[in-house]
């Protein structure tokens, strides 16, 4: 297929992400490249990805090596959704409970299909999750996906270590019972637009919370009696105790929409944005943003609108809004095996931060 690459849609730790177009149909398509010598985790989501056929997983188009800057370089080609990720839709947007049952059954019917065909994702979470005004939500990225009767030494865990399930986080298994576990984390996500855990000190301590603590994410107060309950059925730190895929979609928490139009019914799920600073919903989704997050950033308060307005007004000098890029890697031996484990996080701005990558080398 001949086709010219266009902007850059997204990063990972190792390939990008670009929009493409055909040069014969004029179509658009998304293409996931990285150098041929570094592909090897590339090309073995392309081995997963060309053997599903879902509506709700993002549609296999291709593979290709093409010759860029006088490199080789290997390119997988699927399915373009411009709706951007969930991730990107909750933080910008609050949405409202039905959206958020709307887009979690479309998820669970892609984690049904996967599990089914016996693959794990291992990497459920806003970002990895597409949306298309037509067609709602589709399960995307699988690099860190695996077969779950794959050998041992092709199943090293991986994924993003604030959606680990408790076993996950102990190296002791990954598979369909964690994916439930971060799809439970997701919803958390999609309700807050923030990240699952909260007061999060370091990377390390978030693994031992997660592992060993006994702990789970807190559930939002606001939801449903039916939504917390979902979460309940989702987030049980025994494995063995986790609803299913299957047992999730027969949940009332994800009841089918009367709408017979389903993208016209997202839209209306989503809380309109405002055409003014001075409107009551943008304070009050402020204030709660704030309550939310309290204990995760050093300076936070809940006061009025009225007295931040005066703090502006009256403060002086410039606010920094700096942020600390430095990456911090921590290396541990897992049980004497010789596998060596490798976590990057960066820190932010306000001491959050957030997971990238969790290569095993």
């Amino acid at each position: 297929m001949e086709w010219t690459r266009g902007r850059t849609v997204g990063r990972g730790s190792s390939a990008t992400v670009s929009a493409a177009t055909s040069r014969h149909s004029g179509d658009t398509f998304a293409v996931k490249s990285v150098e041929l010598s570094l592909s090897g985790i590339l090309q073995r989501e392309q081995r997963i990805l060309c053997s599903l056929s879902s509506p709700h997983v993002v549609g296999y188009i291709g593979c290709e090596i093409t010759n860029e800057s006088n490199k080789p370089v290997y390119n997988l080609l699927m399915e373009y959704l411009p709706g951007g990720t969930i991730a990107d839709i909750s933080r910008d947007h609050r949405l409202k409970e039905p959206a958020i049952g709307f887009y979690t059954r479309q998820i669970v019917q892609g984690l049904e299909y996967l599990h089914s065909s016996g693959i794990a994702h291992c990497d459920i979470k806003g970002h990895n999750i597409l949306v298309c005004e037509k067609s709602g939500a589709k399960i995307a990225d699988f690099g860190c996906a695996r077969w779950l009767n794959a050998a041992e030494e092709e199943s090293a865990i991986g994924g993003t270590p604030m959606y680990f399930a408790p076993e996950v986080a102990r190296g002791e298994e990954q598979g369909c019972p964690a994916d439930i576990w971060a799809l439970g984390c997701t919803v958390i996500e999609m309700a807050t637009g923030g990240p699952p855990w909260t007061r999060v000190e370091n990377p390390v301590s978030v693994l031992y919370r997660i592992g060993f603590s006994g702990e789970i994410p807190e559930v939002p107060g606001f939801l449903s009696d039916e939504g917390k309950d979902f979460l309940s059925k989702c987030l049980r730190t025994d494995p063995r105790e986790r609803w299913t895929a299957r047992q999730l979609l027969r949940h009332p928490f994800l009841r089918e929409s009367n709408s017979n139009s389903e993208g016209k019914q997202i839209l209306e799920f989503v809380s309109d944005s405002p055409t003014c600073v001075l409107d009551q919903g943008v304070w009050n989704s402020i204030e709660e943003r704030e309550s939310l997050d309290a204990g995760t950033c050093e300076g936070i308060r809940s006061d009025s609108p009225a007295e931040r307005i005066g703090r502006l007004s009256s403060g002086s000098g410039v606010p920094d809004w700096r942020w600390d890029g430095d990456w911090i890697r921590i290396r541990s031996s897992n049980g004497g095996d010789g596998i060596s484990e490798e976590l990057e996080v960066e820190n932010v701005w306000c001491g959050k931060w957030k997971m990238f990558d969790y290569g095993f080398r």
